[in-house]
């Protein structure tokens, strides 16, 4: 049991106290709003919402001005606030084929149905600090397009239909929901995905990364990358049909990777997947490297040992908000556990020397 410190109650809530001015900064300069973050810093916005498995730009953004930008405090308070909503129902698999496109590009096939869409990209800019944007300027609006509308063929199709590629699993199983039901292994696809795709941005990275650099089988290709709004249909049991009750920005990328073929499967292309709330290209891409990555298994291929194939590992490390807790607590009061280790170094040391006093007698003698 932890000792209870005299005045830690008092010293808490100033703690508390002091958290909210060091939140507010200085009162001379203006208070940041949450409709601010929300527009100028979406994308943090987005990895809040994508690991805290909760789609409102809103609440995000509040969390992360509560969270003085701190995004790993920001996704939990996300997923502690989710835990509180009611379940209404479960929205239809959205089709992702009918996004309104803001960003589309292809590192395998140049000239696409509908052509390839930059959209807004950090991809052709100089990495170089722009002290106009100190000056808080109106910035020059782009000549934008609308965002392209109507059924959008995904290019994984084009080498599906000579047989080329994989085909797209299908099922009409219901997956298991990560949120509601604990991490079971193995796991089967449809739960992995959801672990990786709210999973820390930077361990998928570097799972990713290592893949890469030959830790894993995946020399990957981008097929396709695409950004945009996605409709969110609900079955509703009184009319007998499926209407649409918002829509979601998201990201998705398809992979396409080498496979040498088995005993049952001629030589083709395989897949990996990744399907991430809001703007969060990087994140998408890192996840279909991984997926492909933990698919040796079902695809025959041999386990090399690399650390983005080891189910295990990927599954159980890449929760930010788990890892935090476990890294985090022991910084708090441990006092009687220490001195339990305490008296043991102690005792043990006591033993040592007089071992080697005992030691040094018969040696003497």
């Amino acid at each position: 049991m932890y000792v209870a410190v005299k005045g830690g109650e008092r010293a808490i809530d100033n703690a508390h106290a002091w958290l909210a001015e060091e939140r507010r900064g200085d009162p001379s300069v203006a208070e940041l709003g949450v409709a601010q973050i929300r527009a100028q810093l979406a994308l943090a916005v987005n990895r809040v919402m994508a690991e805290g498995s909760l789609y409102d730009p809103d609440l995000a953004a509040l969390a992360i001005k509560q969270a003085r930008g701190d995004l790993i405090e920001a996704v939990f308070l996300i997923r502690a606030y989710r835990t509180t909503l009611p379940r209404l129902g479960a929205s239809n698999p959205v089709d992702t084929g009918a996004m309104a496109v803001d960003r589309r590009v292809s590192a395998t096939f140049k000239d696409l149905p509908g052509g390839q869409i930059l959209g807004p990209t950090f991809d052709y800019t100089h990495r170089l600090l722009d002290f106009k944007l100190m000056a808080e300027g109106e910035v020059p609006a782009a000549e934008t397009a609308p965002a392209q509308t109507g059924p959008v063929p995904h290019v994984t199709g084009f080498l599906n239909r000579d047989g080329l590629i994989e085909p797209a699993a299908a099922s009409d199983a219901t997956p298991p929901d990560l949120t509601r039901e604990p991490m079971e292994l193995p796991a089967d696809r449809a739960l992995r995905l959801q672990a990786i795709t709210r999973g820390d941005e930077g361990f998928v990275l570097s799972m990713a990364y290592s893949t890469q650099r030959g830790y894993g089988r995946t020399h990957a290709f981008v097929g396709e990358l695409r950004i945009g709004r996605v409709a969110v249909e609900m079955d509703i049991p009184e009319l007998g049909f499926a209407i649409e009750i918002g829509e979601v920005e998201v990201t998705e990328c398809e992979t396409v990777n080498q496979f040498k073929g088995s005993k049952t499967e001629p030589p083709q292309f395989t897949r990996g997947y990744g399907l991430v709330f809001g703007q969060s290209e990087r994140k998408a891409i890192a996840m279909s490297l991984v997926d492909r990555a933990l698919r040796w298994k079902e695809l025959g291929e041999d386990d090399t040992g690399a650390p983005a194939q080891d189910e295990e590992f990927v599954l159980m490390h890449c929760d930010n908000i788990q890892a935090t807790g476990f890294l985090e607590h022991i910084k708090l009061p441990h006092y009687v556990d220490f001195q339990s280790e305490l008296e043991l170094v102690r005792r043990l040391r006591a033993e040592a020397m007089a071992g080697q006093e005992m030691a040094g007698q018969e040696a003497a003698e």
